[in-house]
């Protein structure tokens, strides 16, 4: 009883501290805006997407000297249907993250694994609007991304089951077999696993 009237204590006040914190923004762009005017934001490698606040005095700056090998598992959407998913602004800015720690893009292996939802943002923008009767908010990051060097995969096996045809995906992105395997395959190759 006592330890079960402890963790409701302690679960009640995480939700208290959780509801007293700003709250993230759905859309990094958003946030971006909120902060003080005094607050920079660059660019470094993605232009436009993925803002970094520069702060050498913190803590767990990457090595330049370092390879970085990470495959990204990109699920969320977000709310707002015609701005890009906030998971590619995060992406974005895990890029312009480590290019602005001084890390060279290649030194930079970063696969990002369009999945279950978020698959949609590989669609052209005539499949887009077959499919879900809009056009895609996402292709000109996707692009930035791309020309960032990001290696961004959609799963055919999700193709397959939603009757898209591989001529219904943007040139920025590249078929694999499945979002299942590939981070077994990646992980496989030494790349550390991230779900945005």
């Amino acid at each position: 009883m006592k330890i079960q009237l402890s963790l409701a204590r302690v679960l009640s006040c995480m939700a208290l501290v959780a509801m007293s914190l700003p709250a993230q923004a759905a859309d990094p762009a958003a946030a971006a805006a909120k902060a003080s005017a005094t607050t920079t934001w660059v660019y470094p490698l993605v232009p436009k997407f993925g803002g970094v606040h520069p702060r050498p005095d913190a803590d767990a700056q990457p090595d330049p000297k370092a390879d970085y090998k990470i495959l990204v598992d990109v699920i969320s959407t977000g709310t707002d249907k015609s701005k890009p998913y906030p998971s590619l602004e995060r992406l974005a800015r895990l890029v312009n993250l480590l290019a602005h720690s001084g890390v060279p893009p290649e030194r930079m292996h970063i696969v990002a694994v369009l999945d279950q939802r978020a698959g949609a943002a590989g669609l052209t923008d005539a499949a887009s609007r077959k499919y879900l009767k809009k056009g895609n908010p996402n292709l000109e990051i996707l692009h930035a991304l791309k020309k960032a060097g990001v290696k961004l995969l959609v799963c055919s096996q999700a193709l397959a089951e939603h009757g898209v045809q591989d001529n219904e995906l943007d040139p920025a992105v590249t078929v694999t077999l499945s979002a299942l395997t590939a981070p077994v395959v990646y992980q496989q190759q030494g790349y550390h696993y991230m779900q945005l």
